[in-house]
């Protein structure tokens, strides 16, 4: 494991514990050149889920490109990063135990924001603004009005 700081090569493992609902093992290491402390995570090997995208085309499911998008929606709001890892384990874990392996993008953007709508409501429109994307007032105005009800 390469230090996310200086890039050196060895490190020593000062904390595991689980994570994710016993899905991975949570790691805090210290870098043995520079002493800077970064947390990794350990999961099991498992075939790849793959999102099948509007335009029909397919890519491997990436963790880190759905939280770019959460953390963007839930940017200067009361969500904390552990929340959105949550929420996106429990979407993987979802994933995962589903026989067909794959998914339609739409789908998966659904999955984010019905966890999303439980935490917080503008971050919620934001993700949805995007996700759904906007193009009127109007459309903005009925996906609050859905929060509402």
């Amino acid at each position: 494991m390469h230090c996310p700081a200086c890039g050196y090569e060895e490190s020593k493992v000062v904390d595991s514990r689980s994570a994710e609902d016993g899905g991975a093992i949570r790691r805090r290491r210290e870098c043995l050149k520079c002493s800077h402390r970064f947390t990794t995570y350990e999961r099991l090997g498992e075939r790849p889920i793959i999102v099948i995208k509007s335009d029909g085309s397919s890519e491997a499911f990436d963790r880190q490109k759905l939280m770019r998008g959460l953390l963007a929606a839930c940017a200067k709001r009361p969500v904390s990063p552990d929340q959105i890892e949550g929420l996106i384990s429990s979407i993987e874990n979802e994933l995962r135990s589903s026989p067909k392996g794959e998914v339609n993008s739409k789908d998966l953007g659904t999955m984010a924001l019905t966890r999303l709508s439980k935490l917080d409501d503008v971050a919620y429109i934001r993700f949805a603004s995007v996700y759904k994307d906007f193009q009127s007032v109007e459309e903005f105005a009925q996906a609050l009005k859905e929060i509402r009800s």
